[in-house]
């Protein structure tokens, strides 16, 4: 009997290469989050897995069902607006189907707020979601949420994860129906108030981390392709380790300056 779990540790042979599907990567890669697609490229190459990214700044004619992972970063108000017109005419059904059959969907800042329920954009203008996340998220109130960012979230995606924030709106979950990508330790996170940093729906992540993210927290980025490959195999697939002391080191360096500048806040009276 073959097991339910294969561990990939040589060259993997698929039918056709994992398919990255970077959407909006001139309107909406404000931060720099194309470092996304390249990490999981590059995670991929090290282990042998054929992998392939395809960008597009329109949605219209897409097929989810030849999808593997789907990245959208961020951008300003003003490129949301833009954007928002053209998301519009996903097929929402077909993109609503493959996340329940577990479709990767990474999802930074805009993105992110892009599959909530709706955005409130600072001069009031609201900006319907395509309702994955079941979030609302509204700017304008107050100053904008800046810093450095430490989160704990589960084993299965890194247990902690680190990145930097830079967002006027103020996104809240609602309901049970969904639940934070993790819990700040240090920074703001969606909202500055709850704790919560980010969402999760099955396989499709929202954060406000920037970084990029997945550079950043390369067990995360191995979390999303090895998703990817348990859905195209119906197997739970665990990925080689690879040497990532470059990676940690940096986190290491990252996670004292955190510990450090709150050390410094508190004697300040000042809360983080």
């Amino acid at each position: 009997m073959k097991s339910e779990f294969e561990k990939i540790t040589t060259v993997m042979t698929l039918a056709t290469p994992l398919r990255i599907l970077h959407l909006f990567p001139q309107s909406m890669g404000l931060y720099g989050d194309r470092g996304n697609a390249i990490a999981l490229l590059r995670r991929c190459a090290l282990r042998g897995i054929p992998a392939r990214l395809d960008t597009t700044e329109s949605v219209e004619s897409l097929s989810f069902g030849e999808i593997d992972i789907v990245i959208i970063g961020g951008g300003a108000d003003k490129d949301q607006q833009r954007v928002a017109s053209r998301l519009a005419a996903i097929d929402k059904k077909a993109f609503e189907d493959a996340i329940e059959e577990g479709l990767v969907v990474l999802a930074v800042c805009g993105g992110y707020q892009f599959l909530g329920l709706r955005y409130t954009t600072a001069s009031g203008e609201t900006i319907p979601g395509l309702g994955i996340f079941p979030a609302v998220t509204e700017s304008g109130h107050g100053r904008r949420l800046i810093g450095n960012v430490e989160v704990v979230a589960s084993r299965d995606i890194g247990g902690r994860l680190v990145g930097f924030e830079n967002h006027g709106g103020r996104t809240w979950i609602l309901g049970r129906e969904a639940s934070p990508l993790g819990f700040v330790r240090y920074g703001q996170g969606n909202n500055g108030v709850d704790g919560t940093e980010g969402c999760r729906v099955r396989n499709c992540f929202g954060t406000y981390l920037h970084g990029p993210v997945l550079p950043n927290n390369p067990s995360f980025a191995d979390a999303l392709v090895s998703l990817a490959l348990s859905r195209r195999s119906n197997k739970f697939f665990r990925l080689a380790p690879l040497d990532d002391s470059v990676e940690e080191a940096a986190r290491y360096r990252f996670l004292q300056r955190c510990k450090s500048s709150k050390r410094i806040a508190s004697r300040l009276g000042l809360e983080f």
